[in-house]
């Protein structure tokens, strides 16, 4: 009898062992694993993460400096420089770089000030339901009637045009979806057997919300957010390819597709194909790592029961 159990108790610990040792791993690891196991998601996480590092680096990696300037005016690219140069002789490449690092800084500051505005009133919004659920979703509705850029336009008109007020401009535009999305979240949760006890052993309403209800929520938040952030970071290039965005003596992939980069487009195309490329590729790439980040993060998606 006691030999006939020791192979079920050994696959039990053995299950046991396994179960644990993915339970201690950090978070890091365990999300790169399930990475990997989507091809398009592992390689576009890859390829943000060093758009980012050029752009943060730029100050250390940059060729040239941001406002280097040469005799070799509207250059085409060349060896000593990649992406050529504009019109007053300054590295195209380097300015691309720098220009990252405001375009990146807007739309994540944009993206975690929409993500926790907007989460916070889904969330007192799907828990408390009545009429503040009613007054909540109807200014969500008049918000999510305006276009994203015609409602950031209009806080830039009324606050004026600098970098803190396009973040808060783009913030505010994007705040509604979030809303709708972590209402969903805990209209699903709040009826659940945890919350009742949560709350009839006297926990207040705020602790429930962001002791039990938020947790919950996490998942499809941190995938809005993460495809929020190609719409923070289109809309931030918008406003100052219109000349509403950060000040434009500061370079933006925005900015660097109109002035000088749209009147030198025949003669030195250059001056606004690679700003142009690198705003695509890194929206591209946060659009596929959304997508991956969904599958992975829902539990329907990735086949669990």
């Amino acid at each position: 009898m006691t030999n006939s159990l020791k192979p079920d108790q050994t696959t039990l610990d053995g299950g046991t062992m396994a179960a644990r040792s993915d339970s201690e791993r950090p978070w890091s690891i365990v999300l790169l694993k399930a990475l990997w196991s989507k091809p398009l998601g592992f390689w576009s996480f890859a390829l943000l993460l060093f758009i980012i590092v050029m752009a943060v680096g730029a100050n250390w990696i940059a060729p040239y400096g941001i406002d280097d300037s040469s005799r070799m005016y509207t250059a085409p690219p060349s060896f000593s420089h990649l992406f050529g140069t504009d019109h007053l002789g300054r590295d195209v490449l380097s300015r691309t770089m720098f220009a990252g690092q405001v375009s990146l800084r807007v739309g994540f500051m944009a993206v975690a000030l929409g993500t926790i505005i907007g989460g916070i009133a889904g969330l007192i919004s799907g828990y408390f339901g009545g009429i503040v659920d009613q007054i909540i979703q109807r200014i969500v509705d008049v918000m999510m009637s305006i276009p994203t850029i015609l409602l950031a336009l209009t806080v830039i008109a009324s606050l004026g045009a600098s970098s803190l007020n396009v973040t808060l401009a783009i913030g505010t535009a994007i705040a509604p979806r979030t809303t709708r999305v972590a209402r969903g979240s805990a209209l699903a949760v709040k009826e659940l057997d945890y919350i009742t006890a949560a709350t009839a052993l006297g926990a207040s309403s705020m602790r429930v919300i962001f002791r039990h209800v938020l947790p919950n929520a996490a998942a499809p938040l941190i995938v809005i957010a993460s495809v929020q952030l190609g719409t923070a970071i289109i809309t931030e290039a918008s406003l100052s390819y219109l000349g509403l965005g950060v000040p434009l003596n500061v370079p933006t992939w925005g900015n660097m597709l109109s002035g000088a980069g749209l009147t030198y487009m025949i003669k030195a195309p250059w001056m606004a194909i690679f700003p142009g490329l690198a705003l695509t590729a890194t929206v591209l790439t946060l659009n596929l790592f959304g997508d991956a980040l969904r599958d992975i993060l829902d539990p329907k998606l990735r086949g669990v029961k």
